[in-house]
């Protein structure tokens, strides 16, 4: 059985596929990747179904050595990758042969990268998928620097592509379209939300996107202060806690929630937010 060696791991690396469905009643979120579009394009770059499970990497330093010749792929934040020192080219397959050293280094623009393996990582599922729900705790526990993960074995023909051109993250203000709701009548202006920029705030991760208000400007003020009874959240609401610093729910939220959501992301414009650096500025647009 081919084997993948994690040599290095970087501030952050998991195991994440398109996460578990179906378990909502019994309180178990989805999870899955923070960028799904990312995850799915790796995995079809090297002929795998799109639902394979793959390694999410936060800001590069992941380093991995193969058993055997490996065909892989690296998606999302372009993280520049090296194999054995030498660049190999971003969203591209890569033949990392037996013995040989594949090296992410730090992104300049975007958070999370993925590495997909040609016949995916051959891990045990929990309750349907191979995904690291960091706010459970339910799925593979982060990759540590020795682990040896299985790969299985391919289910598709190799796409004859080589290299995906494709949008990168980008450093400049972010834009996510957003629809007012569920509880837009519990805010005096529910529109504000789109009237100043925000700044990701280094307390974000994959279950939330947390913000700062960057101007001084009032905005969603509340209509009523009185509790809100906890209620299902999906993902991508815009949940607003007593600070009026808004949440943007990633993969790995809860399914419920006592604050008032006064807004959610089109679930296209998710992948973005996902990518989202602390320090970068985004705005909401009402679509």
């Amino acid at each position: 059985m081919k084997t993948v060696e994690i040599l290095d791991t970087g501030p952050l690396s998991i195991i994440e596929d398109l996460g578990r469905i179906g378990f909502l009643q019994s309180g178990v979120g989805c999870s899955g990747a923070a960028d799904r579009g990312a995850l799915t394009l790796a995995n079809r770059m090297v002929g795998n179904v799109e639902s394979e499970a793959c390694i999410e990497t936060l800001l590069g330093g992941l380093a991995l050595r193969g058993t055997e010749d490996l065909i892989v792929a690296v998606t999302g934040a372009p993280a520049p990758a090296y194999l054995d020192g030498v660049q190999v080219a971003h969203a591209s397959t890569i033949m990392v042969r037996a013995g040989q050293h594949l090296a992410l280094r730090t992104p300049q623009v975007g958070l999370r990268s993925y590495v997909a393996i040609r016949g995916g990582l051959d891990i045990e599922p929990v309750l349907g998928s191979r995904s690291t729900d960091t706010l459970s705790g339910i799925g593979p526990s982060p990759l540590r620097q020795g682990d040896v993960i299985p790969i299985g074995r391919p289910r598709l023909p190799l796409p004859p592509i080589d290299v995906a051109p494709i949008a990168l993250p980008s450093a400049d203000t972010i834009t996510l379209r957003a629809t007012l709701g569920p509880r837009e009548d519990w805010f005096v202006d529910p529109q504000s939300l789109t009237t100043v920029l925000w700044t990701v705030s280094s307390q974000s991760n994959r279950v939330g996107v947390r913000l700062d208000r960057t101007s001084e400007r009032c905005v969603l003020e509340r209509t009523r202060l009185d509790e809100l009874p906890t209620e299902a959240v999906p993902l991508g609401a815009v949940q607003v806690p007593p600070s009026r610093q808004p949440v943007i729910f990633l993969a790995d939220h809860p399914i419920t929630g006592g604050y008032p959501v006064v807004a959610v992301v089109h679930s296209a414009d998710i992948d973005l937010a996902a990518q989202a650096r602390p320090g970068q500025q985004l705005r909401f647009t009402l679509a």
